[in-house]
């Protein structure tokens, strides 16, 4: 059996993040795969690659989700994505270190859901806020603790 994985949907994934991910694959040996519709550069590492999908709604997404396996880690914002691979198995935080899990990915999808209609009506949802370094700190907290666990 293959070892556990790490994937990225890299398009929108802040540059801090994907710093903190090179780092973590490197220290604890750990396969690393970024994937994004347009070429991204990665440090020379045997734990680290990168792959271009196609242009396309949800390439990435399909991509990965076609490619994780139960017990591989999934950074995604994309709460369509997390709910696909949480329900195969896999654990899922979202750049923020938030942790999608059985119990609140529904409620996530519900609300997205909601947010997209609010908006498709006009209404300004706003977005999320900027992203920091308590954010940058809530992420790598998560991996670290996520990496510590067994296999």
């Amino acid at each position: 059996m293959a070892s556990r994985q790490i994937w990225v949907d890299a398009d929108a994934c802040p540059r801090v993040i994907k710093d903190i991910l090179f780092r973590a694959a490197d220290r604890v040996g750990i396969g690393l795969t970024l994937v994004a519709n347009q070429p991204l550069r990665v440090p020379g590492s045997p734990h680290i690659r990168s792959v271009q999908v196609g242009a396309g709604f949800d390439v990435a997404d399909n991509y990965i989700a076609q490619q994780a396996r139960p017990g591989d880690l999934v950074i995604t914002a994309d709460i369509p994505l997390a709910a696909e691979v949480v329900d195969k198995g896999c654990v899922a935080i979202d750049p923020r270190g938030e942790l999608y899990t059985e119990e609140n990915i529904r409620q996530r999808l519900n609300m997205r859901d909601f947010m997209e209609s609010l908006r498709s009506s006009g209404v300004d949802t706003g977005g999320p806020s900027s992203f920091g370094h308590a954010d940058r700190q809530a992420f790598a907290n998560q991996l670290d603790r996520l990496l510590a666990r067994p296999a």
